[in-house]
């Protein structure tokens, strides 16, 4: 009897033990869950949001609303190129697009994609979620670093932008704030955020490295953390937030791009545009050249225009300073420069302004000829009209110097072969090798654009071509190997036997009719030349330093022939500066001409 009471009573005590302490853990659980743990080796301001929330946007990805794939982007990522590297194995990566050999179709989308949908485990699951601030900022998230990892890291970089960074955060962060509060609101913590803002957006400036940061500058980052402390406690509507945060994301992606084709118009607007000094030099030169008495214009040594047996180079030009940089360059590199004829090949509007520089600075050894193109009765009459119906707005493409290369064989009819240079163009080596190689029946000799070992083109035809049309589609093959201008070594009297002028000028008309190629010159000479080029060593001629096209130094360096295609020519503020010393070398800035008109490397 007394055992059985006994049993009773420590039944009785373990039940009111329970009923005492499971509501205590039940409560601690739940607070546990709302309220972040504060470690004592972090600022208790350095919260952005409740765990609710976390909870919230992470779950929403399963059903309701959804949002964008988040984007994260690492500084460290990005190589010279500006291309995306491999960061870890749950990492895809995009490279930026490159721009085209004219320029054309510049993309700048450039994205590193994390998916959302990753299943991670239980255990770690807080770990991998991104915050919703975090999401905004587009911030990669990483462990935090010990005080030994950051000093370590700090002395290894140099000068370090951690602070800057946390900074910029803090503003990103109490901009969102106050996108979540109502309109027109004035309550106390929007006053405070907007002046805390206010106050590190003055303090910073445009510096970029902590060493430049004043003290001022970080003592005011504690009242800006205790501002958003604040108001994480305040703004705790998290469907309202991950609405508004993802309208954010979306207003700042659109943003960016239209500021990324403004800077694309802004690049083809300036490449079609003549510098101010240019243009300055051009007109005192027309000016002096009017001046001059008739026979005083004439150039020396006209005896040697067609003689075949001396080593024929032209270029076709409206710039007086690039055809001056392809002349002397060619004349400087030449180990034989008796030799060297050049033709000039000019409008009538820069005939004087070409003519005058180089009477004033005549090379005694090479000869160097200056032709209109418009006094010369070789092109159509309505030649002018007929580039005009070509599908383009920028005059480079319907340009008659550009497409009067095709009329080569009847320019110089006494000629048998010829370099013909774009104006663009920097000649590094001697040349003279080029005239002894046998080109086995071929019109044109160039190097090729392919890359070694891959049958796709660096510029496929079937990016300039219209390979949909039935008439393309059944002559050319979109696979075939493309090449490029601005080197190119011209068998004349081929040209003249396969009646490739002819060819052209059936094409040109056909193109004239319905959408077959892509303005310029270029595609055009691809299906004039189909099957008449031969390919070239590619150190005769290197391109690509007037795009992003990340060529090596010794390539440039040991190349005959370097060329600028692109848009971003070396005599213009736009030019890529690493390359522009390959130019400026064979510029005569001591000019007299060049100082009046304030043109400087």
């Amino acid at each position: 009897m007394k055992q059985s009471r006994r049993w009773q009573r420590i039944l009785l005590l373990s039940l009111l033990s329970i009923s005492f302490f499971a509501p205590l853990i039940l409560v601690s659980n739940r607070l546990q869950s709302i309220t972040p743990v504060v470690s004592s080796r972090r600022n208790p301001f350095d919260h952005s949001f409740n765990y609710n929330c976390f909870n919230f946007v992470i779950q929403e990805g399963g059903v309701g609303l959804k949002g964008p794939r988040h984007i994260l982007l690492k500084d460290e990522g990005f190589n010279e190129s500006g291309a995306v590297t491999q960061s870890s194995e749950n990492e895809k990566t995009v490279d930026f697009p490159k721009t085209d050999v004219s320029g054309n179709d510049l993309q700048y989308r450039e994205e590193k994609v994390i998916d959302s949908q990753q299943k991670t485990e239980s255990s770690d699951e807080k770990d991998q979620f991104l915050t919703v601030i975090q999401l905004a900022n587009k911030t990669d998230i990483k462990p935090p670093l010990s005080k030994f990892e950051k000093s370590a890291k700090a002395q290894r970089d140099g000068a370090t932008d951690v602070k800057i960074k946390e900074i910029r955060d803090k503003v990103i962060q109490a901009k969102a704030y106050l996108n979540f509060a109502p309109p027109g609101s004035n309550s106390q913590i929007v006053k405070e955020l907007r002046t805390r803002m206010r106050d590190l957006e003055r303090a910073v400036g445009d510096v970029t490295k902590d060493k430049d940061l004043s003290k001022g500058a970080l003592r005011k980052l504690k009242p800006m953390e205790a501002a958003l402390y604040k108001a994480s406690r305040i703004f705790t509507n998290c469907p309202a937030m991950a609405t508004k945060l993802r309208a954010m994301n979306y207003n700042t992606e659109e943003l960016a791009q239209a500021q990324k084709n403004q800077a694309t118009y802004l690049m083809h607007l300036a490449a079609r545009t003549t510098p101010k000094g240019q243009h300055c030099l051009s007109m005192r030169l027309t000016s002096d050249y009017f001046a001059l008495d008739p026979e005083k214009r004439q150039m020396p040594n006209q005896e040697n225009y067609n003689d075949p047996s001396l080593n024929h180079y032209v270029v076709f030009s409206d710039n007086v300073l690039a055809s001056a940089v392809v002349v002397n360059s060619t004349i400087s590199s030449s180990k034989d420069p008796e030799k060297i004829v050049f033709h000039v090949v000019t409008d009538s509007l820069n005939y004087p302004s070409i003519s005058m520089w180089f009477l004033l600075n005549v090379h005694s050894r090479a000869t160097i000829q200056i032709q209109n193109i418009d006094d010369m009765d070789v092109l159509p009459s309505d030649f002018d009209q007929l580039l005009m119906k070509q599908n383009s707005n920028d005059p480079r493409f319907i340009s008659t110097l550009n497409h009067a290369r095709f009329y080569l064989p009847d320019i110089f009819p006494g000629l048998k072969k010829v370099v013909l240079f774009d104006h663009d163009v920097v000649v590094q080596r001697d040349l003279s090798r080029l005239w002894s190689i046998d080109m086995k029946g071929k019109v044109i000799g160039a190097v090729e654009t392919c890359q070694e070992g891959e049958e796709a083109s660096l510029h496929s035809m079937s990016t300039f071509i219209n390979f949909s049309d039935a008439w393309v589609a059944g002559k050319f093959s979109p696979k075939a190997c493309t090449w490029g201008f601005g080197m190119n070594l011209v068998d004349l009297e081929e040209w003249r036997r396969r009646k490739l002028t002819s060819t052209y000028v059936k094409y040109f008309n056909l193109g004239t009719k319905r959408p077959l190629w892509k303005a310029g010159s270029l595609p055009i000479g691809w299906l004039t030349f189909y099957r008449q080029t031969l390919p070239l060593d590619k150190r005769w001629h290197v391109m690509g330093l007037g795009r992003e096209s990340d060529i090596k130094t010794v390539d440039i360096e040991q190349a005959a022939v370097i060329h600028y295609d692109g848009i971003m020519k070396p005599w213009l503020d736009i030019g890529i500066e690493k390359y522009k010393r390959y130019w400026n070398r064979h510029v005569p800035y001591y000019h007299s001409y060049l100082q009046q008109c304030n043109i400087q490397a």
